[in-house]
């Protein structure tokens, strides 16, 4: 099983905190069985739910089941007000939605009228959009609904998911669009829908105290509220009524409205007892972060635990981490390819590239287009949850493209270049941006009522028999070759499916195919005793096939939010990729990053005051902008000054360097901690936000905190200013004391080592020429880590390219373009060929693959 690390001390701090200042917070329970009753009367075992897993960026994570046919029982804490009963809810690798407009109700889908319309109608998420015709009367998050429930002293009902969410849908479905539920909800609550991937500062927050509460936490979260914002009670996704031995939403609403009007000072004890414990906990250090410094691990003692660790919970056979589900940690990845690079003796390459390898390989990648989806549900990367998320394209990008600069192993290019084709047909606005993902669910056929779960992307052998068969032309001379039995063979189709029944509880993919690799292009050709180029052909051609049959389905949902923050993962992807010279595609991608640049520019950065903002609105004939802007978080400024970073690299744009420059040094002034360091996730003063939490671990996405620390000392590098260099160094003193640190921030210990071994600078003394874009390409061409790229054009006024007093010493040499290489301020002789670059960079940062191969 895959498991994340677990942060206990934050849980057992508020227990303790909680339980002393009011006794009704208790321990969470470690075993099955009955929890009792609490004081509503709810008697509570829980039903397995889809949890936090690796991907979640919170304090406390759990193992992530998979997917059952049906509830199973689990062991959940108690709570005094409800214990949150869980089924398998949505978590970053949950199962979809249906789309909007056939997810709220019939009407809508007859064409008529909708009977019902509330507040969440005049909003731009498409989550929240889904549920605009709901019968209860949803607000958004805001002061509207906030103010409504003090001046009518009632408790909020915060319910958190997001378009993608399976289990969101289900809920809506039962309970949300039933009116009598609507009733209760509207005459006892005021209601409130978030979008977690708009809000991830309200989802944060609350879901700390669902992990408080029950060990486990995912989506839809359904959290009851005082009206002051303090949690009292919450779970995941309720059932309708009483049923598999849980309350039914109905029960937990009526006990709390009848709580809340006979003692309501209990319920506002409890709630702000919770609150106060945070926010102790986040003003005050860790209690185990001592002052005496000699409990504390060296920086070479954490990178051998790192190592360690790596290799004991690595797949050997299968890549990822041991059991299933397996999730791509591309973190996790990013810091194995630095270590490598740093220690080649400790051979952890091999466990970054039999993992690329064998994702790759496997149903989790989207063979016949391009992209991977969310996570597979067994060890054999097989079977997968389909949902595509912008985030995780973004991260596999850089990987591969870093994993070819690394190998020069084709494969990884061609990877990278399918993600790319896919991001820019099926994920890019017209203008440039990226949206945030895809469903897993599509309707079979256009006359189906019911969405399932990877209808879009299963075939049966006979549809692919059928379509190959019927365009045998389109493969050329194949010698003898039978296109229909090369295809079926490498891709593992079978006449009777080749799904098995454990991977598929639901049995939507029941005498199914999912595309998976279980040899290579060599072997099958062997096989059918034919060549390597002529099995390429007939799986190019054959891919082709399905994907112009496949656009023709009825596809998947499209959330047309664009996130600042995924969208500086996408321009990091995309400047890796633009930094391969031999790239066939390199003038796209760099193309494309630019568009990129561009587009974030005008629609996600609010220029009267200064900041970013977390979210703009694509679609059919919509405004980008929304009327209620929400401004950026802390990964949304990370993130994209990372990427504006990456693109300065492979585009030597230095306005991308300077905004990315004018970026930080707003990202210190929202959101640096001076008291005790570090970055809170949220501004200050930001109205309704009950705590400002600090984020501590790498999960699906890298926490802000880790990816600063990297564009911290690389700004500090390219602007001398040390000062950014000490709020670095003070970041790593802050997480210093986490246990397993290289695991739990694989992104930060990647700069802690990049800090202690110092960096490479290439300096670039000459014109803008093509000549000293050859020089640049000598180097920018490998993986190195912490590469600086800084240019000295003589031909420009020094006042353009706001030239550094450090580099009025480097001159051309022989009046041709030159560079110098240094390290730690140290440089060597000065070099006019790019071949005597590759001679010194290739034996150093090139490794042979073949050695590493399983």
């Amino acid at each position: 099983m895959l498991h994340s690390v677990g942060r206990i001390p934050l849980a057992n701090y508020l227990r303790c905190c909680t339980s002393s200042s009011t006794g009704h917070l208790r321990k969470v329970p470690r075993a099955g069985g009955s929890l009792g009753s609490s004081p509503l009367g709810l008697h509570t075992p829980s039903v397995d739910c889809c949890s936090f897993s690796a991907s979640s960026s919170l304090l406390l994570h759990h193992p992530l089941p998979s997917p059952p046919a049906s509830p199973q029982h689990q062991p959940s804490p108690h709570h005094p007000l409800a214990s949150t009963t869980q089924v398998r809810s949505c978590s970053n690798h949950s199962k979809a939605p249906p789309q909007s407009g056939q997810t709220t109700m019939a009407a809508n889908s007859s064409g008529t009228e909708p009977k019902f319309t509330n507040r969440l109608k005049q909003e731009k998420s498409p989550y929240l959009l889904q549920h605009a015709h709901n019968p209860v009367e949803w607000y958004p998050w805001g002061e509207e609904a906030i103010q409504r429930a003090r001046a009518e002293n009632k408790l909020i009902f915060l319910s958190v998911g997001y378009s993608t969410c399976h289990w969101c849908h289900v809920m809506e479905k039962e309970s949300f669009e039933n009116e009598e539920v609507a009733k209760i909800m509207n005459e006892h609550f005021i209601n409130i829908k978030v979008d977690r991937e708009e809000r991830p500062d309200i989802d944060k927050l609350y879901m700390m105290f669902i992990l408080l509460i029950n060990g486990s936490g995912g989506w839809p979260m359904s959290v009851w509220l005082t009206p002051d914002l303090a949690p009292v009670t919450g779970g995941t996704y309720f059932p309708p009524n009483d049923r598999w031995g849980m309350p039914g939403f109905t029960t937990v609403l009526t006990k709390l409205a009848g709580k809340w009007s006979t003692d309501k000072d209990d319920l506002v004890t409890t709630g702000r007892s919770v609150i106060e414990a945070i926010r102790r906990n986040v003003d005050h250090k860790r209690a185990d972060e001592v002052e005496d410094a000699t409990n504390m691990e060296t920086l070479e003692a954490k990178f051998k635990q790192a190592v360690n660790m790596y290799q004991r919970n690595y797949d050997m056979v299968w890549g990822g981490s041991l059991g299933a589900p397996k999730f791509p940690e591309a973190s996790k990845l990013n810091l194995m390819f630095h270590l490598h690079v740093q220690e080649p003796k400790h051979k952890v390459l091999g466990v970054v590239l039999n993992t690329l390898d064998k994702m790759a390989a496997g149903g989790i990648h989207d063979h016949v287009f391009g992209g991977f989806a969310r996570y597979s549900v067994d060890k054999k990367w097989h079977v997968p949850h389909f949902e595509k998320m912008l985030y995780d394209q973004g991260q596999l990008l850089s990987l591969y493209a870093n994993g070819y600069r690394l190998t020069k192993k084709p494969s990884y290019l061609a990877v990278a270049d399918a993600i790319y084709r896919y991001l820019c047909k099926d994920l890019r606005h017209p203008a440039g941006g990226f949206y945030s993902g895809e469903d897993a669910d599509s309707l079979p056929t256009a006359e189906s009522e019911e969405k399932i779960e990877g209808a879009f992307y299963a075939w049966t052998y006979d549809e692919v028999k059928e379509l190959l068969g019927a365009n045998g032309e389109k493969f050329g001379e194949l010698g003898g070759v039978d296109p229909v039995a090369v295809y079926a063979a490498h891709y593992d189709v079978k006449e009777e499916g080749n799904v098995k029944p454990s991977s598929d509880p639901h049995g939507h993919l029941l005498g199914k195919n999912i595309l998976i690799v279980y040899g290579s292009v060599r072997e099958t050709a062997e096989k059918f005793n034919t060549t390597v180029e002529i099995v390429e052909r007939i799986l190019k051609t054959g891919n082709e096939l399905l994907h112009e049959v496949r656009d023709k389905r009825p596809r998947p949902h499209l959330d047309t939010k664009i996130l600042c923050a995924w969208n500086g993962l996408v321009l990091s992807g995309l400047s890796q990729l633009a930094c391969v010279k031999d790239a066939p595609g390199r003038s796209e991608y760099l193309a494309t990053a630019e568009e990129l640049v561009k587009f974030i520019r005008a629609n996600l950065y609010d220029v009267q005051a200064r900041k970013l903002l977390r979210s703009c609105y694509g679609g059919a004939e919509e405004s980008l902008a929304s009327e209620r802007p929400i401004y950026g978080f802390i990964d949304d400024y990370a993130f994209l000054i990372k990427g504006l970073i990456d693109y300065y690299v492979a585009s030597l744009d230095e306005h991308a360097l300077h905004w990315a420059k004018e970026l930080q040094d707003i990202q210190d002034e929202l959101f640096w901690d001076t008291k005790h360091g570090a970055y809170f996730y949220s501004e200050a003063n930001s109205p309704n936000v009950a705590v400002r939490l600090k984020e501590d671990h790498d999960g699906a996405e890298p926490c802000g905190n880790s990816v600063a620390a990297h564009n911290l000392l690389l700004l500090s590098d390219y602007f001398e200013e040390e000062r950014l260099k000490e709020k670095a160094r003070t970041l790593f003193d802050y997480f210093a004391h986490t246990a397993h640190f290289g695991y739990v921030l694989p992104e930060m210990m990647s700069a802690a080592l990049l800090e202690e071994q110092g960096r490479n600078t290439l300096i670039v003394v000459g014109p803008e020429s093509p000549e000293a874009t050859a020089l640049v390409d000598g180097v920018r061409e490998f993986y190195i880590p912490g590469m600086i790229i800084v240019q000295l054009k003589i031909d420009q006024p020094a006042h353009i390219v706001r030239r550094r007093k450090s580099l009025d010493n480097f001159k051309m040499v022989k009046n041709m373009p030159t560079v110098y290489i240094c390290h730690n301020k140290v440089c060597h002789l000065p070099v006019t060929e790019p071949e005597r670059l590759t001679e010194e960079f290739q034996p150093r940062y090139t490794f042979d693959y073949q050695e590493y191969e399983n």
